[in-house]
């Protein structure tokens, strides 16, 4: 039996440039709300209901009568998504990093895999696709050697394996940011 297809509805918000401004842990504590205020109209949009966001020793958040959820956020944008299987969702700013950044994230196979090659944007496609897997897997960066880019099958869609399992991803582009959803048999409405 074929699992059922969801809807995700993930929801982005932006920082208030007053909130940009927090240092240290209340940076942190700001973009956490925002995060999880995100995650609330998700699970409005998607009629699901999350009372709680309980996290399991290692920091991973746990389903709560069968809802999953996954936050995400940056400086100046912060998001999360609900869902009724495995979700992963990741928030990046596309801007200047190490090179040697890029073979971290994806090898030279990966790399063939995508119209322009080693590229910024391309890094940070392959960068919130692989961490989108990760955090639905619950196996964080550490991971990051068992998640591959399969194929690139657009400009907003590509395919993903964790040990062997495909992960479908869509990507949201947006300014200087960048979006990326996962879960199984699922279909995305951006907002």
């Amino acid at each position: 039996m074929r699992p059922p297809h969801i809807t995700l509805f993930p929801v982005i918000v932006p920082v208030s440039k007053a909130d940009r401004s927090l240092k240290g842990r209340e940076k942190v504590a700001c973009l956490s709300r925002l995060a999880r205020a995100a995650l609330q109209q998700s699970c409005e949009i998607s009629g699901l209901s999350l009372p709680v966001l309980p996290k399991d020793a290692d920091g991973v958040p746990m389903p709560v009568e069968g809802v999953y959820w996954s936050l995400s956020h940056k400086s100046e944008i912060a998001g999360g998504v609900a869902a009724t299987g495995p979700v992963g969702f990741d928030l990046e700013t596309v801007r200047p990093f190490k090179p040697a950044l890029m073979d971290r994230v994806a090898d030279a196979n990966e790399w063939r895999l995508i119209k322009g090659g080693r590229t910024r944007d391309n890094f940070f496609r392959f960068w919130t696709a692989k961490e989108a897997v990760l955090k639905a897997t619950g196996k964080g960066f550490v991971g990051i050697s068992r998640c591959r880019i399969a194929e690139v099958i657009d400009g907003e869609n590509m395919l993903l394996t964790f040990d062997g399992h495909p992960w479908p991803i869509a990507q949201l582009r947006f300014g200087d940011h960048l979006a990326a959803v996962t879960a199984h048999h699922f279909s995305v409405q951006w907002p």
